[in-house]
């Protein structure tokens, strides 16, 4: 069974969760939320869910996922976010309030390669663009970020380690391993804590 967070971490003002698929880090947080919730009866916590529900193989999966969580974090709602993630943390609630975003991977995946038929996702303000060339997905990267500094509550951050594979072939998907390496760093400095998961086991990166 994995390990279940301690409550200094989940009492962590951002906390970044990294692992590879199934390694665990969805777990980890859903459990941190349950450890959240039953620290205080005024503690409030929310899944800022960033999967677009296209096709029936992710509508499955995302009714899946809907299903374990509720075993784990009863108490916690869920909200979808793929649209406009910076806003969704903002407003999620205040100080009192655990999010989770889970996770960066899909919410970064449907930015520079959206599914057919996704609608458009919200812009960021002028502020947040660096430059007139710059890939539509570093504005949307900076303006997260700028959320995550600025949550009025806890903040748990769940995305992929993609990085220790092989060397992506395709253009697109290495350009993709890049952008997600960046985000994964920019997110880790601005965090308290990192933690990175592998067979269900954390391993404390940054405490």
């Amino acid at each position: 069974m994995p390990s279940s967070p301690r409550l200094s971490d989940v009492f962590a003002r951002a906390h970044l969760v990294l692992g590879g698929q199934k390694s665990g880090k969805s777990r980890w947080a859903e459990e941190a939320a349950a450890r959240w919730l039953a620290a205080d009866p005024a503690h409030e916590a929310v899944l800022l869910a960033t999967a677009w529900p296209h096709g029936p193989e992710m509508r499955e999966r995302i009714a899946r996922h809907q299903r374990e969580r509720a075993g784990r974090a009863p108490g916690m709602r869920t909200q979808e976010a793929w649209r406009d993630l910076p806003a969704a943390i903002a407003g999620a609630g205040g100080e009192r309030t655990l999010r989770v975003v889970d996770c960066l991977t899909l919410w970064l995946t449907q930015i520079m390669l959206p599914p057919p038929g996704m609608p458009a996702l919200r812009q960021p303000p002028d502020a947040f663009w660096a430059a007139p060339a710059a890939p539509a997905w570093q504005a949307q990267a900076a303006w997260l970020l700028d959320a995550a500094r600025a949550c009025p509550g806890p903040l748990v951050l769940v995305s992929n380690e993609i990085g220790l594979g092989v060397i992506p072939l395709g253009r697109e998907t290495r350009a993709f391993a890049d952008a997600l390496g960046w985000l994964n760093q920019q997110a880790a400095a601005c965090c308290e804590r990192v933690t990175f998961m592998a067979a269900g086991l954390p391993l404390h990166l940054k405490a």
